[in-house]
């Protein structure tokens, strides 16, 4: 799996309320979640994400409460890929079941600013800053989870399992 795309950098405790604020809870419509992602920590975010981008953050990234809403509006805003330090555990598989790559490489977030264009293989875990011409090393995913975000989360897989249309 590939994924190239614009930095948005953000430091560290990105929580799940700054992701996708409570008073968006009502629903759980990806294209109505994506409208308000990140709005509480950056007001633009949502008019200059372009589909493909990624998201570059410091360490405890998704702390907070375990709501299933913050990587959908993550990934339903258009981002492919979350590259980060650390991530909250229950993010961390709450993306990974919503169909959300994430990948933890310290190095990288160290070095990867606001704006770079960054490409990502996934299968080797191999990370490239595009602007500077850098490489990282993130661990890649085991087969069985590449299989989840590849079919788009993990009911999903379960559904082309099983022969069933979503």
């Amino acid at each position: 799996m590939q994924f190239k795309g614009t930095v948005h950098r953000y430091g560290r405790d990105i929580d799940t309320d700054v992701i996708i604020p409570a008073r968006y809870l009502n629903t759980s419509d990806p294209a109505e979640l994506a409208r308000h992602c990140l709005e509480d920590l950056d007001v633009e975010f949502v008019n200059n994400v372009q589909p493909g981008d990624i998201i570059v953050a410091d360490e405890n990234f998704g702390c907070g409460s375990s709501r299933e809403h913050a990587p959908i509006a993550i990934k339903a805003a258009g981002v492919d890929v979350v590259i980060a330090k650390s991530f909250a555990r229950i993010f961390y598989r709450n993306a990974i079941n919503t169909g959300l790559a994430i990948m933890e490489c310290p190095e990288a977030v160290d070095a990867i600013s606001n704006g770079d264009v960054v490409s990502v293989d996934a299968d080797t875990g191999t990370i490239t800053d595009e602007t500077t011409g850098e490489t990282f090393t993130a661990q890649p995913f085991p087969p069985f989870l590449m299989e989840i975000i590849n079919a788009g989360g993990l009911v999903p897989r379960w559904q082309k399992k099983l022969g069933k249309d979503a």
